[in-house]
């Protein structure tokens, strides 16, 4: 198990990548800590954990809420005394071209995608030691589409950020990397306008237990050497374009 007595606080845990993350993790031997804003999906995840015998508790918190991550991230401590592993991973989408865009919403995807991660990284990484932190970026960082502006950026901005994170810890020991995926199985892909106007089997997608295992790669002793990059996890759709 490679990560036995392993402490790994999982945002956007409550369903499709998050949710596959938290369930491999748990499978490796790590005492989760499951992030949804849903209070209930987070519960349903830590439902399945702890019926497979695994170790998980849910934080119910909004993470772009300076406050809320401050609470998840003291009751992990107050719980398990550390955090080994970090994965952000809670993000939402937007589809308005930029003129049609409300500011409210350019903020809610910004701060939901980006904001969050310099929070969770901000509180976490005092109780971090040897540990690594996984950025669920997005294809959309490097080749995007029309209306996809407010993701795309809030991901572009998410592989810069862990790019100047990983040079800050890298005395620390604390690895920063980002993955990449293209098209995943989630909601999150089918309520897009133009993935919904195609045939599914023309939509080009993993499943996502497939990303949780690129996350727990990186994560792992086993990718000690990689530190401060994005792995891109498209099923060869950048190289396509």
């Amino acid at each position: 198990m490679r990560f036995k007595g392993k402490v790994c606080l999982i945002t956007g845990a409550g369903s499709g990548i998050g949710r596959a993350t938290s369930n491999r993790f748990a499978s490796e031997g790590a005492c989760v800590v499951v992030v949804d804003l849903d209070k209930d999906a987070a519960a349903e995840t830590v439902r399945a954990i702890t019926d497979a015998g695994g170790c998980a508790v849910a934080q119910p918190a909004d993470v772009s809420c300076s406050a809320d991550v401050r609470r998840a991230v003291n009751a992990t401590v107050e719980k398990f005394g550390k955090i080994d592993v970090l994965i952000n991973n809670a993000a939402v989408m937007s589809y308005d071209r930029v003129l049609d865009l409300d500011e409210d919403e350019w903020d809610r995807v910004i701060a939901v995608n980006l904001r969050s991660v310099f929070l969770l990284c901000k509180y976490s990484l005092p109780h971090m030691k040897h540990g690594a932190i996984v950025n669920v970026s997005s294809v959309h960082a490097h080749e995007t589409d029309a209306g996809s502006a407010p993701y795309a950026t809030s991901k572009g901005g998410l592989e810069a950020f862990s790019r100047a994170l990983s040079r800050e810890y890298q005395p620390s020991q604390i690895r920063v990397n980002c993955v990449a995926p293209g098209g995943v199985d989630t909601p999150m892909l089918w309520s897009n306008p133009a993935i919904k106007a195609m045939d599914r089997k023309d939509v080009l997608y993993s499943e996502p237990e497939q990303i949780a295992e690129v996350i727990c790669f990186l994560a792992s002793e086993e990718a000690a050497t990689i530190n401060g990059t994005t792995v891109v996890a498209d099923m060869g759709l950048l190289s396509a374009l």
